[in-house]
């Protein structure tokens, strides 16, 4: 599906990220999924003509007031609060003063023709941009609270109140809600009350020019050597950050069971664990990093008597470099309690290789069970140790998952989410008119 500039010509789009900077390294911080998505949607939307703010929070003083991304797409750092990062928990006293500095500078010449929001901290910001410049709201979720409750891990506390109570706001708020799966679409129904006219299922897209698979098994077997793996090893990797809910923990007690079960050849080569992310947020968040080392050493994976270390930290890693190591490892583990689609997931594929993950939320979607990797039910060790094992150990049936998995992830591209992305802006677009007061339509026509 391609863009078309006809009908769309020169509009604006407002994309709202305001937690986290479209700048920041995935994999750090409070910076994921929703930071590629947001830069893949803006790129893509600009090659098909539309001209894209992407607008958050400054929390540096040397941060320029405008950053150009690509040819139209720039990041505007909005003052709001201190020009510091902040724990999360104090970014809700604080989008009331981004709504202010927007609503006090306005847009671009012309204005912008539709808002949208990415995550609940940036659907309060949007709400109030779209109600006054009387244009359309559309947000994306990206996580839900409700569901986050649902599937959080041991000793985790709920949400909080705040949150639930800013998401229902802002889903009542929207003109168009943008899910990436069915499950998510039924979830914003069933959990929240939105209108089912207002839901759109669209799928997210994969830069599939920065990952690829391997040319070749000799430039395959180059990138392992010069990221330290030997040609015996058998890797897992982990991308993202270090948090209970993506389950960095579950992947580790599952090597600790894969070599407690085959302790004398333990598997055809070495088993290396790689670890690829940084902690979450700030503050108590920060330690992440320690607590995780220090199960590795408890289970034995770290600080071994043969001086073999099982475990390898690596720090998150732009895309590049990111692709290279996907490409190194022989299964991609996704652990994650919840998760509302998983581009890590479909990244990984996308780089040939197959993958383990839970079958929740969007993973079902990402990995096609048995035909692209494995859905592992739940975060039971003992399940996952059963599945890595069972690839691990199967070397043809690696090779025929991945090559499956480089072809369903090519079905998911930034092109066709940007596409559908525009259809859902023409009918939020509608939807207003019908309500009254938007200055003039929207369009978008796909090929």
């Amino acid at each position: 599906m391609e863009v078309a500039r006809s009908g769309w010509g020169a509009r604006r789009v407002a994309l709202v990220s305001a937690h986290t900077s479209p700048l920041a390294q995935a994999g750090t911080g409070d910076a994921g999924g929703l930071n590629t998505y947001v830069v893949g949607l803006a790129r893509a939307l600009a090659a098909g003509g539309t001209e894209v703010d992407l607008l958050t929070r400054a929390t540096a003083p040397d941060q320029p007031p405008v950053v150009p991304v690509a040819s139209g797409v720039r990041v505007r750092h909005v003052p709001a609060g201190p020009l510091r990062e902040v724990e999360k928990e104090e970014l809700p006293g604080l989008v009331g003063a981004m709504a202010d500095h927007l609503l006090a500078r306005g847009g671009p010449p012309g204005g912008y023709d539709v808002v949208h929001s990415h995550y609940w901290l940036s659907g309060q910001v949007g709400r109030r941009l779209a109600a006054a410049w009387e244009v359309p709201l559309v947000h994306s979720m990206h996580t839900m609270a409700l569901v986050k409750d649902l599937h959080r891990g041991p000793g985790q506390p709920q949400e909080p109140q705040v949150r639930v109570t800013g998401e229902r706001d802002v889903v009542a708020a929207a003109d168009g809600l943008v899910a990436s799966t069915d499950d998510e679409a039924r979830e914003l129904v069933e959990l929240y009350g939105a209108d089912p006219a207002r839901v759109a299922v669209v799928p997210p897209g994969v830069d599939l020019t920065a990952f690829s698979p391997p040319s070749s098994q000799g430039l395959a077997r180059a990138e392992r050597a010069a990221l330290g793996l030997r040609p015996e090893d058998r890797v897992l990797l982990f991308a993202g950050r270090l948090q209970p809910l993506k389950g960095p923990d579950v992947l580790l007690r599952a090597a600790a069971e894969l070599l407690a079960r085959r302790p004398a050849q333990a598997l055809p080569g070495s088993l290396v664990v790689v670890v690829v992310g940084g902690p979450s947020g700030s503050g108590t968040g920060q330690r992440a990093r320690e607590d995780l080392l220090a199960l590795a050493v408890e289970l034995g994976l770290v600080g071994r008597p043969d001086r073999r270390d099982v475990v390898r930290l690596v720090d998150p890693q732009p895309a590049p470099e990111l692709a290279r190591w996907y490409r190194a490892a022989d299964v991609v583990a996704v652990p994650s309690r919840t998760e509302s689609f998983g581009l890590v997931a479909l990244e990984a594929q996308a780089c040939g290789t197959p993958v383990v993950a839970t079958s929740t939320g969007g993973l079902r979607t990402a990995v096609a069970d048995r035909r692209t990797g494995l859905l592992v039910e739940d975060a039971d060790p003992g399940r996952w140790a059963d599945a890595l094992g069972a690839l691990l150990d199967d070397e043809p049936r690696r090779r025929a998952l991945g090559a499956a998995a480089s072809a369903h992830a090519a079905a998911f591209s930034w092109v066709a989410t940007a596409g559908r992305t525009l259809e859902l802006y023409e009918r939020a677009a509608a939807r207003r008119r019908v309500r009254g007061g938007d200055r003039h339509p929207v369009r978008a026509t796909c090929s």
